[in-house]
């Protein structure tokens, strides 16, 4: 046979079957496009060059092992769905002459033809939209770029390599499948059916009680670090627990509704729970396949949304004023000379300072257990600890009764061994706290921040802010507290820095203009001066839009993978099953059911686990939603509020997006099973 003949054969192969062809490859088409779209974007010289593009990139490049890992597992997952559909007609083929090796040569065409419309397609519309990418990034970054179209070789090439390994994995799966089958296996591939599989309570109580564990942690972790540690552990523990539910739970749910006689033995429920009561263990992997894919949608999509509308809000957290300069030293005078450099540049632009603020902190990392903070990894060991070490650690913010009464307007007056305490975020039910060779204070809780440190909301340790009585206790912590270095080799000298900061009614850029001179004046002066750090909040903002922008981007671009393959598997799962039942409801129509007792059973059947994955994946999300509150609040300062606003939102849209999916395929089940639609 010439090779022209098998190409042929392919391609009739792919047109004959096109309901099951062509859903596979516009996936396969959006698949690379999108992996495109974010390598291109990702290796862009020109994007990375906008302000904050650097950033967004970092994001993006992460985001091209996480498509390429999906994509090989999705795809490969989805082809599994055309093999078993075209094994009666491999089998034929077989029956009339042809040998494997020939159905090999068949096979390795369809694949080359599927690979070359996918990439083809996929890469035409991956450089055309890349351009509308990129402007939605620039925009985002406050970024200007032109209209032309550009076509970056690595990013093609990356795609069309690593696509390439995928359909060759892909084609060897099937070769092997080919090879395993006899012809008489293949031929009747449709009409074996599985056996019912027998109720394993015992996998089920094990995927209650993983569910139960995960909810628990998810609801009774209070503290930001734990929730951070624990997220992934629990993510996986529900995704073990899903499918053990959705495989050896829906069994027995089947079993039970069996067992139930009013429910059971009406038509509608009857025909539908007995073909489901012999699939249920394919049918239950795909369902939790379903609910695990809706909820990685529902979480990606609705957490970066919430990221990127708070941007601002943000920002404002994070540089709670436009200029701030931190200064190394504990006295004033010392830091004289700084502060007339930053008013002769503020007279040159005619700007001045507003709301100004001037403090002393002393900024110490540590480590808490109950009532003790431990400034040393080594002595908290030492101490008989056997907890997670990052669930403890915690940065204090430690300054001076004088300067918060001076940023508060209060008039507070504290006693030696007495100090004022706030712990946002946190918990702490204890009255003294003790800092390791420090000291033991009696602490008068305050319910709210007491003052702005931006690097606060910045850290992902929790915080916790301290009063002490004066200038002379704090000195005695510093010195108690670098003495402690001589001693162990993991901890770094620290010192106390005068915070100076305030605000500038102008323009972004004529801020940035400041901000630049007066780094470039500050840098002038002698050497010997004390150490400065100076940073900037419309310099800043680049940076923070591209990072929140960034996982935004990536958000969008995941969820709607994750979304591709919530529709895809459903969409196969409702035609192969379309095809398995057609002739069990033929047979039932020809001994008397009518179409509409058809229609009936199909809602029944559709109804009773369709929209299981949707109900979990809520549940889930519901669940998981004071882990990702935590988290997303320990490290950029969330709103909870906007943040269950956006989750709901998202849930209703994906909802309505469901049950239009649910339409489609019952309709297109409903005209497979009752004979409307042929083979």
């Amino acid at each position: 046979m010439r090779g022209g003949f098998y190409i042929r054969l392919a391609g009739s192969g792919i047109t004959k079957n096109r309901k099951l062809y062509i859903p596979y490859i516009i996936t396969c088409i959006c698949m690379v496009m999108m992996f495109y779209i974010i390598a291109y974007l990702g290796l862009s010289a020109d994007f990375g060059n906008v302000r904050g593009g650097d950033m967004m990139q970092s994001f993006l490049l992460l985001g091209i092992w996480i498509i390429a890992v999906f994509s090989l597992i999705f795809l490969y997952y989805t082809n599994s769905f055309l093999i078993r559909r075209r094994q009666k007609e491999f089998g034929l083929y077989n029956i009339l002459g042809m040998g494997k090796r020939n159905l090999v040569k068949i096979l390795i065409w369809e694949n080359i033809l599927t690979a070359v419309i996918s990439l083809g397609g996929g890469l035409v519309f991956g450089i055309l939209f890349s351009k509308l990418a990129e402007l939605a990034g620039t925009k985002m970054l406050g970024g200007e770029t032109g209209f032309a179209i550009h076509v970056a070789l690595q990013p093609i090439v990356l795609t069309v390599v690593w696509f390439l390994v995928i359909f060759a994995l892909i084609l060897l799966r099937m070769l092997f499948y080919i090879f395993r089958l006899r012809p008489v296996e293949m031929l009747k591939s449709e009409n074996v059916g599985e056996k019912p599989p027998k109720t394993n309570w015992v996998l089920a109580l094990i995927g209650v009680l993983l569910l139960a564990a995960a909810y628990y942690m998810a609801v009774a972790i209070l503290d930001p670090m734990a929730a951070m540690t624990m997220f992934f552990v629990a993510v996986v523990m529900v995704i073990i627990a899903t499918y053990l539910l959705f495989i050896a739970g829906s069994v027995a749910m089947c079993r039970l509704l069996q067992r139930n006689k009013n429910y059971y033995y009406k038509t509608k429920h009857f025909v539908s729970l007995s073909s489901m009561v012999y699939r249920m263990k394919r049918n239950g992997a795909g369902l939790a396949s379903i609910c695990i894919l809706s909820t990685m949608a529902l979480v990606t999509v609705g957490s970066t949304i919430c990221l990127y509308v708070q941007t601002e809000d943000g920002l404002n957290k994070r540089y709670p004023s436009d200029i701030m300069i931190e200064f190394s030293s504990a006295d004033q005078s010392e830091t004289e000379e700084y502060r007339k450099a930053i008013d002769e540049v503020l007279a040159d632009y005619g700007a001045a300072a507003e709301n100004t603020e001037d403090f002393y902190l002393l900024s110490v990392a540590g480590m808490q257990t109950e009532d003790q903070i431990w400034l040393s990894e080594v002595s908290l060991n030492e101490s008989g600890f056997a907890g997670n070490v990052y669930e403890t650690i915690r940065r204090l913010y430690i300054t001076t009764l004088d300067d918060y009464n001076k940023m508060s307007g209060e008039n507070r007056e504290l006693q030696d061994g007495e100090a004022l305490l706030c712990t946002p975020g946190t918990e702490y039910n204890y009255d003294t706290v003790t800092i390791e060779n420090c000291g033991t204070w009696q602490v008068e809780k305050l319910d709210s921040q007491p003052f702005a440190v931006g690097s606060a909301q910045a850290g992902v340790a929790g915080s916790m802010f301290l009063i002490v009585k004066d200038m002379p206790t704090l000195i005695e912590i510093q010195d108690q507290r670098n003495a402690m270095t001589y001693d162990y080799t993991d901890m770094s000298v620290t010192f106390i820095e005068e915070n100076y900061n305030f605000d500038l009614s102008c323009g972004n850029d004529t801020e940035i203009e400041i901000y630049n001179t007066i780094l470039e004046r500050l840098n002038e002066l002698p050497e010997d001066m004390p150490n400065f750090y100076i940073s900037s909040k419309a310099y800043s903002r680049a940076d923070y839009v591209g990072l929140n922008g960034g996982l935004f981007f990536l958000g969008i671009l995941l969820g709607s993978v994750f979304l591709f393959g919530t529709v895809l598997i459903i969409y196969y799962k409702q035609i192969s099953e379309g095809y398995e039942d057609q002739d069990r409801f033929n047979i039932l129509m020809k001994v008397g059911m009518t179409r509409k007792e058809v229609r009936q059973s199909i809602n029944s059947q559709m109804l009773t686990v369709f929209f299981m994955p949707l109900l979990v994946a809520g549940l889930h999300l519901a669940f998981a939603f004071p882990l990702i509150s935590k988290i997303l609040q320990l490290i950029f300062a969330t709103e909870e509020y906007l943040l269950i606003i956006g989750m709901i939102c998202c849930y209703l849209v994906f909802a309505l997006f469901y049950v239009i999916i649910y339409a489609i395929t019952s309709k297109s089940y409903y005209g497979i099973v009752s004979g409307k639609e042929k083979r």
